[in-house]
């Protein structure tokens, strides 16, 4: 793939990060090195590398705890997925959630907008492509509408895409024949995208796993090498032409005083071209795939 011309943006999709108090139950708190994922109510924000933190709401003006399918479809496609539902849908997208995301997925309206490459940076494992798949997340689905290809473990080993542990350690004790990236590795393999592709998503969901094991001994293990990558994938990258977003789908990991979802808003944490602009515009999840589509059709 040729280095594209004209400007990129990466989106960092994080699963269940929230801003939280600064107290013991918020891991955030407790361990060092959490730049740039530490946010706290009630303090004001300082992004590293002169980003620019927006507190996103994730309830979307409907009752009860944000929720995993309902969010993700409403960063991935602008749409109020728990409205247009009437409640927040965990796990998986439904049939109307799916309908909602091959209706309006951000990769079908950027291929609509002549904006390309784009890809999810994400590798899947083969058992995805021969066993059948009973649920799909948002963002599979959102690949599948623009009918693009999924990244396989021959493009991971070729530093051509990065697993949702981007450590690939997961990988490696399931008995997969795959490199060990380190932090500083994984941001290399994501900033090249940023100069190859014109919109990359990486996903990891590691963080809303840990927020329902109330897991102290994995947070204190995951977080401060997710955000290590982050900082090494920011050195990486051509500010002037790329913007980074950071952002979630709900709250969790920042309070593991308990085993369920918060009601907290989550950090937007713009970097990049644009990021002013880009950082005024975002109040909730819905905010942020116009965004993203403006950035890079305008």
């Amino acid at each position: 793939m040729e280095v594209i011309e004209g400007s990129s943006v990466i989106l960092f999709f994080i699963d269940g990060l929230g801003i939280g108090d600064d107290d013991p139950q918020n891991p955030l708190a407790r361990f060092s090195g959490m730049e740039p994922l530490a946010y706290f109510k009630g303090r004001p924000a300082e992004p590293y590398l002169d980003g620019v933190m927006k507190p996103t709401d994730p309830r979307l003006g409907v009752d009860g705890r944000p929720q995993s399918a309902s969010g993700q479809t409403a960063i991935l496609t602008g749409v109020n997925a728990p409205q247009r539902l009437g409640y927040h849908k965990q796990g998986f997208p439904n049939g109307e959630l799916r309908e909602i995301i091959s209706e309006n997925s951000i990769f079908l309206r950027l291929s609509a907008a002549g904006v390309g490459p784009a890809v999810f940076a994400n590798a899947y494992t083969p058992g995805f492509f021969t066993e059948p798949q009973r649920w799909k997340s948002a963002t599979t689905c959102a690949v599948e509408a623009a009918g693009l290809p999924f990244r396989k473990l021959p493009d991971l080993i070729g530093r051509k895409a990065l697993f949702h542990d981007f450590t690939n350690q997961s990988l490696r004790e399931r008995g997969f024949d795959v490199p060990l990236f380190s932090p500083a590795g994984a941001a290399a393999v994501l900033a090249d995208f940023s100069r190859r592709c014109r919109f990359t998503l990486y996903e990891y969901f590691i963080t809303d796993k840990i927020g329902h094991a109330q897991d102290f001994t994995a947070a204190g293990i995951h977080l401060p090498p997710l955000a290590e990558f982050i900082r090494e994938t920011l050195k990486l990258i051509d500010l002037e032409k790329t913007t980074f977003i950071l952002t979630s789908d709900h709250g969790n990991i920042e309070d593991l005083s308990v085993r369920n979802h918060t009601l907290n808003d989550v950090p937007t944490v713009i970097w990049g071209r644009g990021k002013m602009e880009t950082a005024a515009r975002i109040a909730d999840l819905t905010d942020i795939a116009p965004a993203i589509i403006d950035l890079l059709t305008k």
